[in-house]
């Protein structure tokens, strides 16, 4: 699969090296990320992940080198690039990741010097219909919890990951698709790369931000806008596993997933299909999205 790079302004190939390996991102993490994707060809959210980078960059304590028009037109240069080489009108996955920069090796900051963009454009990856229809298996992390926020807060979007993949890569061991991560209170926080949600009683039950989750673009839609359209009520509220068993479904939610349908949590299995809130939530999701596209027609990127 091809992928598009766009690095500090010089578009090539994601497979031809372009970084320094002096910088941060590279050696210490020390770097934040967004992840959009295309709906219709428009930019999905465009303002609400660039405000989480600003906040992401900001409690990293450096300033983003761009402005929001010059990350926009720096976008529709990428997906040019991507579309003369790869073609196709699939819908696109937009990864932006911006590190301190590159410098004399060192933790202190100071020692970096220009920040490092970089933009990557794909194929967005979805998850395969079979696996909506039977829905996802999660597994709970034995060997692993969620960083707490007092460490590195998972409300930072960051270049600092070995968490979750020590997470997932156990969760795969044992059969899952993903894994559920606790946190150290023993409460539900949220899968490797995505928010979870519950339904219990006929309402969405999903982790507050102080059980150590990310705060979810599509995890915040769902509360204010898609499961009040669907009728649906929604509490934030801890959830521990012994709460599950008292659950009628599960999903989870994320830019790339959207609301996907989850049919056990280890041996703990959900309803999944026509009828389940979860596919009503989906539905109002498609209906959420198709008007976010005719409100943005500025966004459409190709």
């Amino acid at each position: 699969m091809y992928i598009q790079a766009y690095t500090n302004g010089r578009l090539h190939s994601a497979a031809e090296p372009s970084l320094s390996p002096l910088s941060r991102g590279f050696l210490y993490g020390d770097a934040v990320y967004e992840v959009w994707r295309t709906c219709g060809g428009v930019l999905f959210a465009w303002e609400e992940h660039f405000r989480r980078l600003e906040a992401s960059a900001a409690a990293l304590y450096f300033a983003l080198p761009f402005t929001r028009e010059e990350m926009a037109t720096a976008i529709r240069r990428t997906v040019a690039a991507y579309r003369a080489v790869a073609g196709g009108s699939d819908e696109l996955y937009i990864r932006l990741q911006v590190s301190r920069g590159a410098g004399a090796i060192g933790l202190d900051p100071a020692l970096a010097e220009t920040p490092d963009v970089v933009l990557l454009v794909q194929k967005c990856p979805a998850v395969a219909p079979a696996v909506l229809a039977r829905g996802l298996a999660l597994a709970i992390a034995r060997e692993r919890r969620r960083n707490p926020a007092e460490a590195l807060d998972p409300a930072w979007k960051t270049g600092n990951y070995l968490n979750n993949i020590l997470g997932l890569r156990e969760a795969r061991a044992r059969g899952a698709d993903d894994v559920l991560m606790l946190n150290l209170r023993g409460e539900l926080a949220e899968a490797s790369t995505a928010n979870v949600a519950l339904v219990r009683d006929g309402a969405v039950v999903t982790p507050p931000r102080d059980a150590g989750i990310l705060m979810g673009i599509t995890r915040d839609f769902l509360i204010r806008a898609v499961a009040p359209a669907a009728g649906v009520r929604v509490r934030e509220e801890a959830i521990r596993p012994e709460d599950l068993p008292a659950c009628r479904e599960a999903f989870i939610l994320s830019t790339t997933k959207e609301i996907a349908p989850v049919s056990a949590i280890d041996d703990l299995h959900f309803e999944v299909g026509p009828g389940t809130v979860t596919a009503r939530l989906q539905s109002a999701w498609a209906d959420f999205v198709r008007a976010h596209i005719a409100q943005h027609p500025e966004l459409r990127v190709g």
